[in-house]
């Protein structure tokens, strides 16, 4: 009988970037060139933007529905940005790893930080803007109100400052190239020894003693 190695263990990957970097757009781009990747959708007391669906790419809720969640502890990580709370579901993250999968989370600074504490295997990449000019543009054509505009532009240099803090960082030059590194990234972690399950061999050497 032919003895394999198991299946690699799966892992947390957060993604993190200023707003208008475009994560989620790689992220987009990530799952369909791979469909073993699981996407985390968030919860938010936020209103959807032009084009948003319920579901796909946000859980919207109220405040009052986000706060019964997070109290009954359905939260692997919660935080408030830019006025509104942001939260990663625990239940679906866990399984997903559980069974050898990859769960992205596109998620900020704060709530990086705080599922990295409760997962040290958590694999985590800043994704960064070409320039500050392209960070303004992409903004604008977002079409929010200015003042939301402003005060993205405001808290990008704080959330630069964390880059450092991550596994990796990626810059969203061309969308390609920086969705292949990522699955660059997310091959050499799946190959990584403590990720690996001997054990099938470990048997077999016990035997031959």
């Amino acid at each position: 009988m032919t003895t394999r190695l198991q299946k690699p263990k799966g892992f947390p990957l957060v993604i993190s970037a200023p707003s208008g970097t475009g994560k989620s757009t790689l992220c987009q781009k990530l799952l369909q060139r791979d469909k073993t990747l699981r996407y985390s959708v968030s919860c938010t007391t936020r209103p959807p933007r032009a084009g948003e669906r319920n579901r796909r790419d946000y859980h919207f809720l109220t405040a009052e529905e986000f706060k019964d969640r997070m109290h009954d502890g359905e939260f692997l990580e919660w935080a408030i940005v830019h006025g509104a709370y942001y939260g990663t579901p625990r239940r679906p993250v866990e399984a997903w790893v559980a069974q050898g999968r990859v769960a992205i989370l596109a998620i900020d600074v704060q709530g990086a930080r705080s599922v990295r504490r409760k997962r040290p295997d958590t694999v985590t990449i800043f994704l960064m803007p070409p320039s500050w000019r392209s960070l303004e543009e992409r903004l604008h054509r977002r079409r929010d109100p200015e003042d939301v505009v402003q005060s993205r532009l405001a808290d990008a240099p704080l959330e630069i400052e964390q880059a450092k803090s991550y596994d990796y960082l990626v810059v969203n030059d061309s969308l390609d190239r920086a969705v292949g590194q990522v699955q660059a990234i997310i091959a050499a972690e799946k190959l990584k020894m403590f990720r690996q399950d001997l054990s099938p061999f470990r048997v077999k050497e016990e035997i031959a003693r």
